[in-house]
């Protein structure tokens, strides 16, 4: 039961809404915690209990950290000045052997289910390349859906009661609400404490306004994910599967259209997901913010994906940028290099660390640490030569070659991010590999004209709902990339108006949805990672 499907969208949303809507306003935290409940066993069954047991365990260290921080500031005040240095780095020790606890506790669980294999097999065949007469058993875990997402909320939460951002829950029931909030539970949004544990524990009322923007925003994810990225799927698949028949102009067109199909699924159900959430009152963060008018992978990172780049940037890079032992070596480069090279240096060094997590993140295979490299790579040599570009810059400036520069580097990054969603996709780093290889090597643009497309799946009518879609989409990003709200517009027009926007909307999705004969389900992509 995935947020963009029958049985979420006209049986368990509807279903969870009236019984919410109905029940008294004491007892709907309680009854949202059951609908978080009922959702996870639905779709992962037994395996519900992981989820308990990070919220029980996360909610008993939070409470072992607020006790010491509590200890600590009793103390301090009856303590006289030269004691007092004395006793903050006990408890302050004391503070990061339970958060440092906390993190691999869970953490090792995640590791454990989800790298296990991984770990062990690559294991095996680095000791085999050595003949050493071992044979490590590769284990084989079920693994919860949405694993990941709760596992990074839960570590942000005990790392901000250890930097006093926040003070631990008491309350395990709030607390358990926010940890399993159900339209975020599989694909995210990575939320923050802060931001939706008071939301969810004081259940407002549902009001007209929530119901009509929610909605809004579900049918505008439904275009994009039913229409759009499930149609595009058909092409994807045929290229992907057997790319060894295909010339390299077509491998390239089916890394774009992967592309294409992973913002529109993504970006999609998070519109479904947010817009359930506005359903119930639930203002939850945003997570895509038009990506794809960035003009440097490193804006790029900033528009996609957003609570997962923050949550890197938060709790991996700030604190090793920042650490000990990184300010001997940052210190001897700005001394003999120049400042803009020290900082490059220890902001390069946690941006490897962020990179090699975040493509491991997305899953057990090399080719999402390539993927994460990759991107480190790019960051890596556009802080490098930043200070270079910007003089260029400076000197040829004019209103003509700002227009031109924009189109250029907005052209450029997105070309680069198609050539890492190439090994996003691709089966295993080999196969991406030799498909990039042939996009180098053997790409004419013939094909592309001939009529060979039309033999990948699609049909002219396919394209053309396609490309009507996308200009669709397009058009709303552009007015957002404005600062203009689609929604607030509409919401000023005459009934009538707004309505017959509903309804031509509901009816696109309904005749042109990518379901039925001919078409291959696909399943949420994100709910893998």
């Amino acid at each position: 039961m995935s947020y963009c499907t029958s049985p979420y969208l006209f049986l368990f949303l509807p279903a969870a809404l009236l019984l919410y809507h109905i029940a008294p306003q004491r007892i709907r935290p309680i009854l949202l915690l059951v609908i978080n409940y009922c959702f996870f066993w639905i779709v992962s069954g037994s395996l519900l209990t992981y989820l308990l047991f990070s919220t029980l365990s996360v909610y008993g260290i939070g409470l072992c950290l607020s006790s010491v921080q509590k200890k600590q500031e009793l103390i301090l005040k009856v303590c006289n000045k030269e004691e007092k240095h004395h006793r903050k780095m006990i408890y302050k020790k004391q503070q990061r052997m339970i958060l440092f606890l906390g993190i691999l506790l869970h953490a090792g669980i995640l590791l454990v289910l989800k790298y296990g294999a991984f770990f062990c097999f690559n294991l095996n065949v680095f000791l085999n390349f050595f003949h050493a007469p071992i044979d490590i058993p590769v284990p084989s875990f079920l693994l919860p859906v949405g694993i990941s997402f709760y596992t990074l909320q839960a570590i942000s939460y005990l790392a901000d009661i250890y930097r006093k951002k926040i003070s631990a829950d008491t309350n395990l029931l709030r607390f358990a609400l926010y940890m399993s909030f159900f339209p975020q539970i599989m694909e995210g949004p990575i939320c923050r404490y802060t931001e939706t544990s008071s939301q969810l524990w004081n259940c407002k009322r549902i009001t007209y306004q929530n119901l009509t923007f929610g909605i809004q925003r579900i049918l505008f994810g439904m275009l994009k994910k039913v229409v759009i990225a499930d149609r595009l799927n058909i092409v994807i698949k045929t290229v992907f599967d057997d790319y060894s028949q295909y010339n390299g102009s077509i491998i390239a067109l089916a890394a774009m259209f992967y592309t294409c199909q992973l913002y529109m699924e993504f970006s999609g159900t998070m519109d479904v997901v947010i817009g359930s959430g506005e359903l119930f009152g639930i203002k939850l963060p945003e997570n895509f913010r038009q990506p794809f008018f960035s003009k440097s992978i490193s804006e790029f990172w900033t528009r996609w994906h957003i609570t997962l780049g923050s949550w890197f940037r938060d709790y991996i890079f700030y604190p090793l940028s920042m650490a000990k032992f990184m300010k001997h070596p940052t210190a001897l480069i700005r001394k003999y290099l120049g400042n803009n090279y020290g900082i490059i240096f220890s902001a390069s060094i946690a941006l490897f660390c962020v990179w090699f997590c975040n493509g491991l993140w997305h899953g057990a295979e090399w080719k999402y640490v390539f993927f994460g490299l990759y991107h480190f790579v790019l960051i890596f040599l556009g802080n490098l030569i930043k200070p270079l570009s910007l003089r260029i810059t400076e000197k040829i400036h004019s209103p003509l070659s700002s227009i031109a520069m924009t189109i250029f580097t907005t052209i450029r990054t997105t070309l680069l991010v198609c050539i890492g969603e190439l090994f996003f996709r691709a089966s295993s780093l080999t196969d991406g590999l030799l498909m990039f290889k042939k996009i180098i090597t053997d790409a004419s643009f013939s094909p592309l004209f001939d009529g060979s497309l039309l033999g990948l799946g699609m049909d002219r009518n396919d394209f053309g709902i396609t490309a009507i879609s996308l200009m669709i989409v397009l058009s709303v990003s552009l007015l957002k990339e404005r600062h203009l709200s689609v929604r607030t517009i509409l919401a000023d027009q005459r009934l009538p108006v707004r309505w017959a926007v509903y309804y031509a909307l509901i009816l696109y999705i309904i005749l042109f949805g990518a379901y039925g004969d001919g078409y291959i389900p696909v399943d949420p992509i994100y709910a893998d990672f």
